[in-house]
This record gives structure tokens, C-alpha cells and sequence, in this order.
């Protein structure tokens, strides 16, 4: 293994940076509170959690007024999610809070998987060039909400219509066919709120999928696994690490993040029969980490936890006028950082279809969209994610041999290496065969068909300033035309896109990622883009026909 030449004294911590935890949102009295009937609100979103947040912020940023309701005051103990790949990025660039999430996150592309101590095989998440942010960023989870919740505050000054109220929580939610009503404690006494739309964004345990008498149905693993985030200085490169069998004996498997402030993340499988209380005795995970640290390690604890693998979901995501999202919506295991990356796909799935129902340009059908949409998304993340937790945990002899016979091909087939599965991580969900889909065009690339997100590409610039393809076409409908004449904007169906256009000449990722064999394109942009049609060509009604269906019209 390559282990680092020295590990330095870890640096004292400041007062607060233990716990990573930040009151973004304190209490204050509502002029709701004092209403003598229940306020109606457009839009209530229930946790102010990153998928809670970054809905909240679209939504806003579309105009709808949003209220979020939160029972902290902000982002709570420990790193938790640290993992957030590309596409979250591109997200987040759109909603204007990516630059502060790169600035802070550690940067990665690539990784190593070992067996004992022998290295079975590399790999590298991102080999071409031609995108603005890298595979994934390494970013604790309570700054990524805190860069979420400080491009709201910047969105409200703009103007942006959005209410967060801390430590006011949902004790009741009642439906009726307009909407909902919500009985909300305070510290100062309880209070009324009505809702048209209400979106449930309030975790795994979701209080209110369990008002709505709803159910999570899926498997849970038999084990356990034990994160230990250790502050220290260290000279391993930043990489995702991962053993199979770990020759320092702290459990069937490990896993080594970098995260930033000289704080690691290093992941232990414990098995399943274990005393929770007696693991996290800090004591033994010591123990688990100076053996594999080595002695003589200088390290501080920072957070220590137990998860155990579960992937499960909703039936539907949808109950009359409250949807769910994230975490209240599916669950999947750590290993493959699905559930965070998910989480913010469902918001960027939800929040434009939501804003075109609210303004009444789209049909409620739309909604039932974001649920087949996401549902799709979360089948394939459990899917994913339980392949994953049986190669990584097999509960059985036959399971064992074939993984470790694997492994043991994996270091000299490169065949065997994509049958290896430290845990398939996160990529986007493409919407194959879904309704909101379009034409195709066959000579066009796969990877930016109908139902795909976007690729970036680069587009030039001036003085070492990149222009980049996805932040030229922001968060609405838009039309792409590639090396062909199309109109600088069209109108239907009470929306006007603009038309961005582009010449494919000297520019190789564009031509790669867009035409294919194709001589020209042009690309219906959906606003959270994902491609909903192509064409060789601009033709008016084709576009109108494919805007009408990607707005349920049809």
C-alpha cells in the first residue's frame, strides 16, 4: 500500500469547527404567528436540508414564492454527505452557488482499489478534457448547504420571493383538494399555515410521509459501517481509496476521502452482529484507525458514526398537493455518493415543472412527471447501489468465492477490473423512454439523447476566461443550433425560448458531444438541461409539437 511518509500533529481546531455546525437561520416571530386566520402560502418546503435548499432556491429564482420550514436553525453535526459529483456542480452553477462549493471542495477525478495491501487497478472518472468542473468535489455537508443558504440570502436581496423560518416544525399536515394545512410548533406557541403545494424534503425518517400514513419499502443490509473523520496532515494524494480485505485488520473493507481542512474520511466495515455504543467508544476507533494509520499517528477525531446499508423508496413521490424529494423520497447506501447527487437532481427535476404549473402555462400532469422521472432515477440508484452492497458485504459462500475470484483477476485482467464493485458511483440519470421525450436524430451521439443531461463543452473566451456551454444556456426552454440557421428566438405554448448558436468549426468536444456524424443539429433544451428533442434542422411546427409534449400538453 502506499502509505504517507509521516502524518504531522493535527492542527487545533477553533472554537465550533468540531462540529461543522452553523445557525444559518435563527428563530424569529413570524407576522404569520399573528394572523387571526391561517396564511396561504404558494409553496412550502418542509427541511432546510441541500435538496430542501437548492428546490427553495430555483423556486425562487423562477418567481414562485417559496417558504421554507426547518425545526433547527441550520445545518446540523458532522460531515455527513461529502461526495458531490459533476452534474450536482453544474446544478449548483446554474442556481449561481457553485463557484464558493470549488473553491472550498477538494478536487478528484481518480481512484485506487487494493486487495490486503496490493493495488488491484487505477481509474479516472473524468479522462477527457472540455468540462468546467472536475468528477466530483470532496465538500463536508454542512458547507455545501451553507453556500446554498448564502446564494439565498444574495437571491432575496435580488429580489427573490423566498422565506426560510428556523426551529418552526410541522407537527400535522392535513389535505384537502386545493391544498394543505400545516400545524407548526414554534418556541413561541404553535401557529396555522395554508399551502397550495407542499414539498416534503425532510429526510429518511420523514414525519410527513408518516402523517400522509405513507410507506418506504426496500431492503436493508445486514451490516454496518463505522465513518471516522480524523483531522490530520497527510500525504496521501487525493483519491478515492478503497480496500477489499484491508491488511490492517479495522474490518472487512475501508474507504480513505480527503476533505477539506485537513479532515479525512475514512469508512470501516464492522459486520452486522456489533455493539453500536461500544464501537463508538473512541477508544476503539482508535484503534481501527492507528491500525490503519500506523503508529505513531498524530490525528484529531473530529465526527465519528454508524450507518447501516438500506435502499428503499415511496411507491410514488406524489400525494395530491405535497411531493417528496430526496431522502423523505428514497434512500440508497453511502458507498457510490447517490444520495445527495440524487437528491439535487429530483430538485433540479421539480422545480421548473412546479414553477410552469404555478404560472399556469403547464398542467398538474407535468407533476406526475417529475414522480416517473425520478422514480426512474431512484430504481436505478438502489439498483446500482444494491450490486454494490453485495459485492462489497456477500452474504454467502458462493457470493464470496465469486467476488474474491474477481478481485483476483482484477489485478491482471483489465476485463475483470469493470466487474469490481467498490461502489458505482454516482452519474446522472438519463430519462430513456419516458413521456416528455422527443425525436432523436440516429446519426447524433448517444451520451446527449433525448431524456440526457447536457454535456458541457468549452466555447472559448477571452484573456484565459473560458466561456462554457451549460452556463450560456441557463434555466430555461432554449433552442441549441449547431453549425444551421435557426431564429434568435421562438414562441409556443406561452413561452419564449431563446435560441443560442453555435459554429462546430475548430471546436472537437462540441462536434464530439452533439453531432456525432451528423452536419448539423438543433437541440430543444428542457430548464433543467436535459435534452427533449433533436433535430437536424430547425423546423417550427417539429419544435412546437416537441415543447408541447415536454409540457404534458400533448
Amino acid at each position: 500500500m502506499d502509505r504517507p511518509a509521516a502524518i504531522a500533529p493535527a492542527p487545533a481546531s477553533k472554537a465550533g469547527e468540531r462540529a461543522l455546525a452553523f445557525a444559518l437561520y435563527p428563530y424569529a416571530r413570524s407576522a404569520d404567528q399573528d394572523q387571526p386566520a391561517p396564511v396561504r402560502h404558494t409553496v412550502v418546503v418542509v427541511g432546510g436540508g441541500p435538496v430542501g435548499l437548492a428546490t427553495a432556491l430555483d423556486l425562487g429564482l423562477k418567481g414562485v414564492p417559496v417558504l421554507v420550514l426547518d425545526d433547527q436553525e441550520g445545518v446540523g453535526e458532522g460531515s455527513r454527505a461529502i461526495c458531490f459529483a459533476k452534474r450536482t456542480l453544474e446544478i449548483c452553477a446554474r442556481l449561481g452557488a457553485a463557484r464558493p462549493m470549488l473553491d472550498k471542495g477538494v478536487q478528484w477525478n481518480k481512484g485506487k482499489v487494493f486487495r490486503d495491501d496490493r493495488l488491484l487497478y487505477e481509474f479516472n472518472l473524468l479522462p477527457e478534457g472540455g468540462h468546467e468542473f472536475p468528477a466530483f468535489i470532496n465538500l463536508q455537508q454542512p458547507y455545501f448547504e451553507k453556500f446554498l443558504h448564502d446564494r439565498i440570502l444574495a437571491a432575496i436581496a435580488e429580489g427573490a420571493p423566498i422565506e426560510i423560518r428556523g426551529r418552526n416544525k410541522v407537527e400535522a399536515l392535513e389535505q384537502n383538494g386545493r391544498g394543505a394545512r400545516l400545524d407548526i410548533a414554534t418556541p413561541d406557541g404553535p401557529y396555522q399555515l395554508e399551502a397550495d403545494w407542499v414539498i416534503a424534503c425532510d429526510g429518511a425518517r420523514s414525519p410527513l410521509r408518516s402523517m400522509l400514513g405513507l410507506g418506504f419499502e426496500g431492503r436493508v443490509f445486514e451490516d454496518n459501517f463505522l465513518i471516522a473523520d480524523v483531522r490530520m496532515t497527510a500525504d496521501f494524494p487525493t483519491e478515492r481509496w478503497f480496500w477489499f480485505e484491508p491488511h490492517f485488520k479495522s474490518g472487512d473493507s475501508a474507504l480513505l476521502h480527503k476533505q477539506p481542512d485537513g479532515v479525512w474520511r475514512i469508512d470501516f466495515q464492522l459486520g452486522w452482529n456489533i455493539d453500536r455504543k461500544r464501537e463508538l467508544e473512541p477508544e476503539r476507533v482508535r484503534a481501527r484507525v492507528d491500525a490503519m494509520l500506523g503508529e505513531g499517528a498524530d490525528y484529531e477525531l473530529v465526527w465519528t458514526s454508524i450507518y447501516t446499508f438500506q435502499c428503499r423508496r415511496m411507491e410514488t413521490f406524489r400525494k395530491g398537493r405535497v411531493l417528496f424529494a430526496g431522502d423523505s423520497a428514497h434512500q440508497v447506501s453511502p458507498f457510490g455518493a447517490r444520495g445527495a447527487n440524487s437528491g439535487i437532481q429530483d430538485a433540479d427535476n421539480l422545480a421548473w415543472k412546479l414553477a410552469l404549473v404555478v404560472k399556469g402555462i403547464a398542467p398538474e400532469a407535468l407533476i406526475d412527471s417529475y414522480c416517473a422521472e425520478r422514480i426512474h432515477g431512484a430504481d436505478e440508484n438502489i439498483l446500482n447501489s444494491t450490486r454494490s452492497t453485495d459485492f462489497i458485504t456477500p452474504k454467502s459462500g458462493v457470493s464470496r468465492m465469486f467476488r474474491n475470484a474477481v478481485l483476483d483477476l482484477a489485478a491482471k485482467a483489465p476485463f475483470a477490473r469493470s466487474i469490481v464493485n467498490s461502489g458505482r458511483l454516482s452519474v446522472p440519470c438519463v430519462y430513456d423512454g419516458l413521456t416528455l421525450n422527443g425525436p432523436d436524430h440516429p446519426l447524433m451521439p448517444p451520451r446527449t439523447r433525448p431524456g440526457a443531461p447536457l454535456l458541457d463543452a468549452p466555447l472559448g473566451g477571452e484573456a484565459g476566461a473560458e466561456d462554457w456551454l451549460l452556463a450560456r444556456l441557463g434555466g430555461g426552454f432554449h433552442l441549441l443550433a449547431i453549425g444551421t440557421d435557426a431564429p434568435e428566438s421562438f414562441t409556443a405554448h406561452g413561452l419564449i425560448l431563446p435560441c443560442l448558436q453555435l459554429s462546430p468549426e475548430g471546436n472537437e468536444p462540441l462536434r464530439e458531444r452533439y453531432l456525432g456524424q451528423a452536419a448539423s443539429a438543433v437541440y430543444l433544451v428542457r430548464p433543467d438541461q436535459h435534452t427533449a428533442a433533436r433535430w437536424e434542422r430547425f423546423d417550427a411546427s417539429e419544435v412546437s409539437t416537441a415543447l408541447a409534449r415536454a409540457l404534458c400538453l400533448a
